[in-house]
């Protein structure tokens, strides 16, 4: 299987989703370039995760292409959808977390003895977990629970954010991560993703405007 790996754009061509015969988004188009941070905004039910869905292929669209460099990522073609999920770091604002330690939940499936440390303290500190987790020896320590009963909502948060930078990737997408964060911490972990690597390409999706003051571009769904 050839590899489909983003270095260019992004498109959206006239796509339409409907779900049980409601149509939640009409012939949409949207290009989104390589290493663009763009932000999302809509009321409750304007299609933003929709959106981010289909981008992430999770969705396939009712009408409409989505290209990843000039490739229909929705064709039965050479390319595989498996192949662009590598590419992906997904923050839900649910983040799925297993009853294992910190670390273990950051560098997500893989196994302990394989965890590159130095990646995962990056993504600590990038997160802004370094309140809470002082060295690498504390994150393979400190239990979350199961489904993180241990540690508070924002910690969980971060855990995700941590999960997806340690992932690398060439898409991030933040589908309303930072909504459980207090307002403080949201901007200062707004702030490093905004400075990471240049080459990356950030969607995020929220319904705080606030969150996408340091994006390239803001699409306000309520407005098309």
């Amino acid at each position: 299987v050839s590899k489909l790996i983003l270095n260019k754009s992004i498109r959206l061509i006239n796509v339409s989703f409907s779900y049980s015969k409601k149509n939640i988004i009409e012939n949409f188009n949207l290009t989104i370039k390589k290493g663009e941070r763009l932000g999302i905004v809509g009321s409750s039910g304007s299609g933003k995760s929709t959106i981010a869905d289909l981008v992430m292929a999770l969705l396939e669209p009712s009408k409409g292409i989505i290209e990843i460099d000039g490739i229909d990522l929705n064709k039965n073609n050479i390319y595989s959808k498996e192949n662009w999920y590598k590419n992906i770091s997904h923050v839900p604002q649910d983040i799925y977390l297993s009853d294992t330690n910190i670390a273990e939940n950051i560098a997500f499936g893989i196994p302990p003895e394989n965890i590159n440390k130095k990646k995962l303290m990056n993504a600590i500190k990038a997160s802004k977990l370094t309140d809470f987790i002082k060295n690498e020896n504390e994150a393979f320590h400190i239990p979350v629970g199961e489904r993180g009963v241990q540690i508070s909502g924002g910690q969980r948060q971060r855990i995700g954010i941590a999960r997806a930078i340690y992932k690398g990737g060439r898409l991030l997408v933040l589908d309303e991560a930072t909504s459980a964060l207090d307002l403080k911490t949201e901007n200062e972990i707004m702030e490093t993703i905004y400075n990471l690597d240049p080459n990356l390409t950030i969607l995020i999706i929220t319904h705080r405007l606030n969150t996408l003051k340091n994006c390239n571009r803001i699409i306000d769904l309520n407005k098309i």
